[in-house]
């Protein structure tokens, strides 16, 4: 089908609309040449869109599952009942410590009566929690911090083997180290189990930045 146009000026031309071109076209007054017509392409209205896949790696920041968050919890029990005795002092001196601790006496006792129960449970947190790319990294995190914790206890225990005091200040010396060493190991239990338990990722002082470089 053709459209037959005409202009002021005598001439006439035919359009094919197949082509989807625009002519411009010389105004009638002036002398019409349709070999110098010029192509003006349409240009297309429809942005193609591009359609970007992003890909989200989890880095351990993300909110953990359940039986993450109960294992992540479970690990900071281990350091703590491993250095149930330099609490000696401190829980015959606060009565509160001693309420606090006492729900957890029947799992201690167990603990300590299984000999090398400290040692299985550090090569077991440590070869099949830490290094197992099984289990994801809020786990191995928490686990290795657990383990760091019990490796921070040879320090205190190398100081009460060759720091015997019996009194005056050697024993107050002593009395102050063993109780700063657990009530660190009560506050690192009691934080790092309770963020455990709300989804949120505990990072304990001194021991988070070693943590990190044993777990990628």
């Amino acid at each position: 089908m053709t459209i037959t146009n005409t202009l002021s000026s005598p001439l006439q031309f035919t359009l094919t609309p197949s082509r989807k071109t625009l002519y411009s076209i010389s105004t009638p007054f002036l002398p019409l040449n349709l070999k110098t017509l010029t192509p003006i392409h349409l240009k297309s209205t429809h942005h193609h869109r591009r359609t970007t896949l992003t890909v989200a790696k989890s880095t351990g920041t993300d909110s953990p599952d359940g039986p993450d968050r109960l294992i992540s919890a479970l690990c900071y029990f281990y350091p703590f009942f491993d250095g149930i005795q330099y609490g000696k002092y401190a829980i015959n001196q606060f009565s509160f410590i001693q309420t606090l601790i006492q729900p957890l006496v029947p799992a201690i006792r167990v603990y300590k009566s299984v000999p090398f129960n400290g040692v299985l449970l550090f090569l077991t947190l440590y070869f099949v929690v830490v290094r197992n790319p099984n289990f994801s990294r809020y786990v191995r995190f928490n686990a290795m911090q657990a383990v760091v914790l019990d490796v921070l206890l040879i320090f205190p225990d190398l100081l009460e083997r060759g720091f015997e005091a019996k009194d005056g200040v050697g024993l107050g010396l002593l009395m102050s180290v063993d109780s700063t060493v657990f009530l660190f190991m009560l506050v690192s239990l009691v934080y790092g189990s309770s963020c455990c338990c709300l989804g949120h990722l505990p990072r304990l002082p001194i021991v988070a930045e070693a943590a990190d470089r044993q777990v990628m």
